[in-house]
């Protein structure tokens, strides 16, 4: 299955600029360090009425599509599913940061190395769907 998956993943056509693929898993562990780390903070504060539901809903969105990307890109071997939920990864992981500011402004900043990261992956998922179409 895995060697399937690789198999496929390696025969799409990339951008010139699109990274190795072993830095991935580097990457992705220390982003979810990250989003463990902040997430886990900001359930506990909705939980404990610190902060309004409306706060987590983006979070908890984001975790939804994030989990759901490797399935719709690898599994179903979909890039254009892949494409549309990066966008909303994108998107939450924004409404998200935005929505916290206000009550924990550093748990908004942690959020940075993650959106450099999905706005680079987004851009890198486009590419590939549109060069793959």
């Amino acid at each position: 299955m895995y060697m399937n998956t690789y198999n496929w993943y390696s025969q799409l056509i990339k951008p010139s600029w699109s990274p190795p693929p072993w830095l991935f898993g580097p990457v992705w562990t220390f982003l979810y360090v990250l989003i463990v780390v902040s997430f886990g903070k900001i359930f506990v504060m909705t939980w404990q009425e610190q902060v309004p539901f409306i706060v987590a809903l983006p979070f908890i969105l984001n975790i939804i599509f994030n989990l759901s990307f490797t399935s719709l890109q690898f599994g179903l071997k979909n890039n254009l599913l892949a494409g549309l939920d990066i966008l909303f990864i994108l998107i939450t992981l924004i409404w998200a940061m935005v929505s916290i500011y206000p009550y924990l402004p550093w748990l908004a900043y942690i959020q940075i190395p993650y959106l450099l990261w999905v706005s680079f992956a987004t851009v890198l998922q486009l590419t590939i769907t549109y060069l793959n179409k």
